[in-house]
């Protein structure tokens, strides 16, 4: 193996000398991401030399991170898979990256050897260090625990790194101060928690050292991931295991190729011949280049430079991952207004029939009106008080001695109207779920995974409207109380309503006064010639009052089918706190 490149051998002279006198072996590389050199404004190491602008850039990325762990994306819009898959790849950036480097800038740089089923990651890994450090074998998948291999000096740097907690520590004088090598999963392992968690352990290096083969080097996963690493800025170094000696310069050419394809060209090369069936370690002399590449990194001014580069870049990618999630959390809270005003229109109609089955006496159909003739019938507790028409005698007949027996008798009526009032209530609701339900059906995106959220009420009672229909019948009492209290010019009327009061009872007013507002004919002129106008005023403010229960019930399914659009993150202004954590991460760096 060898490292080779024109940039490398200006910059590194003495790596230059390694690569030529490896050159021999048939082995070949490129050149690096290590950039010597004076420090300027925009130099990555700028960021790590002003303690106080880090400590306020840690803060701001913490802040960050909350926030974009906290954001949630809870319509299922059009692209939404995306939006959710870059949060997490976004927060495992912040997580696994940006708060660990920010939180200890002098901790060494963590590269992490990533590939492909059976690329020789973790024989790469042994080989360095000179011993089995971590798993290699035939059996598939070989890394099924991440390794993080550092040099015991560095581990109390390490110790607060989130790294240590996800991977088996192993502390080797072998590794150079000042780097850890991360033997991480397969990148396209069978089982998906190893395939995870090795893109996610990608998120935490300062330096990808990216393993493949000569036979899958061409394979579409490692560009991808490649791509991504390129798009935030990561430092990249590549090992091309196995190579035959005879297919060396075309594979290699070609590989260089696609690397400057990639916006690859500058990242080092290493390229490791077939040794053919072995097992254990390769000879120090093979991974040699490599081994004297990583001390070379080591140094405090490359490391440092190393960690800086790939702490600008993903502070860079930040900019537009955050951007990205500001907008789809923005596309989230326009759908959500959307849907809002569709359900609003949408409510318009159920509304104005509610009020107007109420407002036609639909309460009375029915039980009420059969329920009302037996009481007023000649036998019945109301029979002296109308005539066989129905209508009022203005005579209250009886002693208060009946009073408790008549208010029982009268009871009846009152669950019946009860009872009429909570169907009436029900149907507007049931009515005003149809009508919203249609109006979502034929919405947008949006109002589609509203409807898919709506969460579908049990067939059954309705509680919802026995509660208005009881909370109804008692302001009946308040209403007639209140009629009872009016003043009367006229002597006779005010004895005949006295006596009204003795003879029949509160209860048993405040039942005619709900069955003349629920509609049944002679109610009210009933209530009228026993306690006086204000039993006209009292009827009217029942109907009404039933009428607004109704539109409220209404409402109250409008609430139910808009439940989802009550998640914060719909909020108008929830893109607005992405927007200023990445403003504030701006101006810092």
């Amino acid at each position: 193996m060898s490292a080779q490149g024109t940039d490398s051998a200006r910059q590194v002279p003495h790596v230059a000398r390694d690569v030529a006198s490896a050159a021999s072996s048939g082995s070949t590389g490129g050149g690096s991401p290590v950039h010597a050199g004076r420090h300027t404004a925009d130099d990555p190491r700028s960021i790590l030399a002003r303690p106080l602008a880090a400590g306020s850039l840690l803060d701001a990325v913490r802040d960050l991170r909350r926030d974009v762990d906290d954001t949630a994306f809870p319509l299922d819009l059009p692209g939404v898979e995306r939006a959710r898959a870059s949060r997490a790849r976004l927060v495992d950036q912040l997580t696994e990256h940006l708060v660990p480097r920010l939180t200890e800038l002098s901790a060494p740089a963590v590269v992490v050897v990533a590939g492909s089923t059976g690329a020789g990651k973790s024989t790469l890994v042994n080989s360095i260090v000179g011993r089995e450090v971590t798993t290699a074998g035939v059996l598939r998948p070989t890394t099924r625990e991440p390794v993080l291999v550092h040099h015991p000096g560095d581990a109390d740097l390490l110790a607060a790194h989130p790294l240590v907690g996800s991977a088996r520590a192993v502390a080797d004088e072998a590794v150079p101060r000042g780097v850890a090598l991360l033997d991480a999963p397969d990148l396209d392992s069978l089982l998906e928690a190893n395939r995870a968690s090795a893109h996610r352990l990608l998120e935490a290096a300062d330096l990808w050292l990216f393993v493949t083969t000569a036979a899958r080097y061409g394979d579409a996963l490692p560009w991808r991931v490649l791509e991504d690493a390129v798009a935030r800025g990561a430092s990249i170094a590549m090992v091309l295991n196995r190579v035959p000696p005879a297919s060396l310069p075309a594979v290699r050419g070609d590989l260089l190729e696609r690397l400057r394809e990639h916006g690859l060209a500058g990242s080092p090369l290493f390229v490791v011949p077939d040794r053919g069936p072995h097992s254990g370690p390769l000879d120090a002399a093979t991974v040699a280049p490599v081994t004297r590449w990583l001390l070379m990194l080591a140094g405090p001014d490359r490391a440092r430079t190393v960690i800086g580069r790939t702490l600008r870049g993903s502070l860079a990618a930040l900019r537009v991952w955050v951007d990205e999630l500001a907008e789809a959390v923005q596309e989230q809270a326009d759908a959500a207004q959307s849907v809002g005003t569709l359900l609003d229109e949408a409510l318009a109609e159920p509304v104005r029939a509610a009020v107007a089955a109420v407002e036609r006496g639909d309460v009375a159909d029915g039980a009420v009106g059969v329920r009302w003739a037996e009481l007023t019938s000649p036998a019945g507790p109301l029979g002296g008080v109308v005539d066989r028409t129905g209508a009022p005698t203005g005579k209250v007949k009886g002693s208060p001695r009946g009073r408790a027996e008549r208010e029982a008798g009268v009871q009846p009526l009152r669950d019946e109207v009860t009872r009429a009032a909570t169907t009436v209530l029900s149907a507007a609701a049931d009515d005003a779920e149809e009508a919203l339900r249609a109006a979502l059906e034929s919405g947008s995106a949006g109002a589609h995974a509203v409807l898919a959220r709506w969460t579908v009420q049990p067939p059954g009672p309705d509680p919802a409207a026995e509660q208005h229909a009881r909370a109804w019948a008692g302001q009946g009492v308040r209403a007639v109380t209140a009629a009872l209290q009016a003043p009367l010019a006229d002597k006779a009327a005010a004895r005949r309503r006295d006596k009204a009061v003795r003879v029949l009872g509160e209860q048993t007013l405040a039942t005619i006064g709900l069955t003349a507002a629920a509609g049944v004919a002679g109610a009210g002129d009933l209530l009228v010639a026993l306690v006086g106008p204000a039993g006209r005023t009292a009827v009217d403010d029942l109907r009404a009052d039933l009428a607004a229960h109704a539109a409220t019930r209404v409402e109250q399914v409008r609430a139910e089918a808009a439940q989802p659009l009550a998640d914060p993150d719909l909020a108008a202004d929830a893109a607005a706190r992405l927007r200023v954590r990445l403003a504030v991460i701006k101006g810092l760096t």
